[in-house]
């Protein structure tokens, strides 16, 4: 079964094509993916009307890309998958319109996907792909949780940020000590000349049992560091990089402690990380540590795939179309807040299919 996945909940269109009979790392035809950074960077953030805008305008080209790398044509597919939620309402119509105007159109099924399920399911695209069952770390600028994963749509929170995400306490942060907007890879990026022995900010959450996440309170503390140094004449250069390497290990050092209860609460030996923040190298370093320690394997989607993108959702898109999920005729989803946990497992296991 031939896919097209189409991916526009935020600030990048993303589009690729998946083939279920290709699996086993083959199964992505084609890929691409266009970020609208540059656009935003002035706002200091993401501007939803901008956003639904450059959608419209990017993603009918992008298709054709997609398709005339992949040697198809339209007539070629044999179903549309689209992200349904969460995010920007008006970013989310874009593609379920165009997945539904498409569908009606070349009378294929269109089906509306879980964005944090793509992300979840993201390492299934790579040739050395996770087993269920595992644990997956899903970790970006707008959601931080455990989750144990059975199988496709079988998940159990175990737990979750009860305040800030991760990602978006590195955007604070970022913006906390003048940096660029996206803030995230500016911060992780500072931290690299930072020492890391002149500061250590608090763990949160880490001094209770538990799997839940908080990171209001480091937001704070952070803030508080930057506001003494400032007083002291002491906020230079090196004096913010300090500040950014002391906040990215408390955050790597948070999760990866968190990760560790999980895999030993579970008894799991597999730990998936997704999600923008999973590019993050000290996270990734602290993680792969835990995992040897425990003989547990720690997999991560390549770098292209960390971030929102086309890929994901084609491949999940494909899982779900195989084993007969559709939506209704003429029915879009776009729902901006989609918990994760009411997804359920599709009613028959995908069918294998061969060309």
């Amino acid at each position: 079964m031939r896919v097209l996945g189409i991916e526009t909940s935020c600030d990048e269109t993303g589009v690729a094509v998946y083939d279920t009979a290709l699996d086993g790392g083959d199964g992505l035809l084609a890929d691409a993916l266009y970020s609208q950074v540059a656009m935003h960077a002035e706002y200091g953030g993401v501007v939803p009307e901008l956003a639904s805008r450059d959608h419209t305008r990017k993603l009918l080209p992008l298709i054709e890309q997609v398709l005339g790398e992949a040697g198809m044509a339209r007539g070629d597919l044999d179903g549309v998958a689209y992200t349904a939620g969460p995010g920007l309402v008006g970013a989310l119509m874009v593609g379920a319109a165009t997945a539904h105007g498409m569908a009606r159109a070349l009378g294929i099924p269109a089906l509306g996907v879980h964005h944090m399920e793509g992300h979840l399911l993201a390492p299934m695209l790579e040739r050395k792909a996770p087993a269920f069952p595992f644990v997956a770390l899903l970790v970006s600028g707008g959601h931080t949780q455990l989750v144990e994963v059975r199988g496709l749509g079988e998940y159990r929170l175990l737990g979750e940020s009860v305040d800030d995400a991760a990602g978006e306490a590195f955007d604070k942060t970022a913006k906390m000590l003048d940096l660029p907007y996206p803030g995230g890879p500016r911060v992780a990026a500072l931290a690299e000349q930072g020492d890391p022995a002149r500061f250590r900010f608090p763990r949160p959450m880490t001094d209770r049992p538990g799997l839940d996440f908080s990171f209001s309170g480091l937001k704070t503390h952070t803030l508080t560091a930057i506001r003494k140094l400032d007083a002291a004449g002491e906020l230079t250069e090196q004096g913010r990089a300090d500040i950014a390497r002391a906040f990215e290990d408390a955050v790597a050092d948070t999760l990866t402690i968190k990760c560790r209860r999980a895999l030993d609460q579970t008894g799991l030996k597999r730990l998936v990380v997704a999600g923008g923040v999973s590019a993050n190298v000290r996270l990734r370093q602290g993680l792969d540590d835990a995992c040897a320690k425990r003989r547990a394997t720690a997999f991560y989607p390549r770098g292209r795939f960390c971030t929102d993108n086309g890929a994901m959702i084609a491949y999940v898109g494909a899982k779900r179309l195989a084993a007969g999920e559709r939506d209704e005729t003429g029915q879009m989803q776009a729902t901006p807040r989609w918990p994760l946990e009411q997804l359920r497992a599709p009613q028959r296991a995908p069918a294998a299919e061969t060309r």
